[in-house]
């Protein structure tokens, strides 16, 4: 059997991991052995605001950040960060031109309470594959693996040092004006901001 492409579970992940995936058709595994790594998208992702880049985090009960498996990893809601993540998302893509066409379905997410960071980001990313009009079927790696096959270990390719490098074809993005264009941002920037045509851009 043909080895897959290992890739991590991100929130909301940048274009550059889309783009990663679509030149592999869409073919790969998630891995959900790992241990949670600091300081990386899989509890943050980066938006378009009307000041540049924004950071946004979900905040991980404490303890979570140490030698925890990754799909054990549950979310903290001492404070209440998916009002302030909806705040921001609606401040950054209101006037965007597709924000209302995907806003009903994309508010559940910050409606409801998910117990692990795990699962909602894969809820997420299946939201995102369905807007994309991919099925792909979606594997996960059965143990972890430290060394994968060259060009099939894309689990570091998009941390926070190595996001800035990547730079995707300009759209119109919202704060153009004020910002110029942002590059690699996440998904949602480009889904709001081309809608279904957000297939054919990737």
């Amino acid at each position: 059997m043909q080895s897959l492409a290992t890739f991590p579970l991100f929130y909301l992940p940048p274009i550059s991991y889309f783009s990663a995936l679509n030149t592999l058709d869409f073919k790969f595994e998630i891995e959900k052995q790992e241990h949670f790594p600091k300081q990386t998208f899989r509890n943050r992702t980066v938006v378009g605001s009307p000041n540049g880049a924004l950071n946004l985090f979900i905040p991980v009960i404490k303890g979570s950040k140490f030698h925890t498996a990754y799909k054990d990893v549950k979310i903290s809601y001492d404070f209440k960060w998916q009002r302030l993540h909806w705040l921001s998302l609606e401040a950054c893509y209101r006037n965007s031109a597709y924000f209302e066409f995907y806003e009903d379905e994309f508010a559940r997410f910050y409606n409801k309470q998910s117990t692990f960071l795990f699962d909602l980001n894969l809820e997420l990313l299946e939201w995102v594959f369905k807007q994309l009009k991919k099925t792909p079927a979606i594997s996960f790696t059965a143990e972890y693996e430290k060394e994968k096959p060259a060009g099939l270990d894309f689990r570091d390719h998009a941390d926070l040092k190595k996001n800035s490098s990547f730079q995707n074809k300009p759209y119109f993005q919202v704060f153009e004006d004020r910002n110029g264009f942002l590059p690699n941002m996440s998904i949602v920037d480009l889904l709001f901001s081309q809608g279904p045509q957000s297939k054919l851009y990737l």
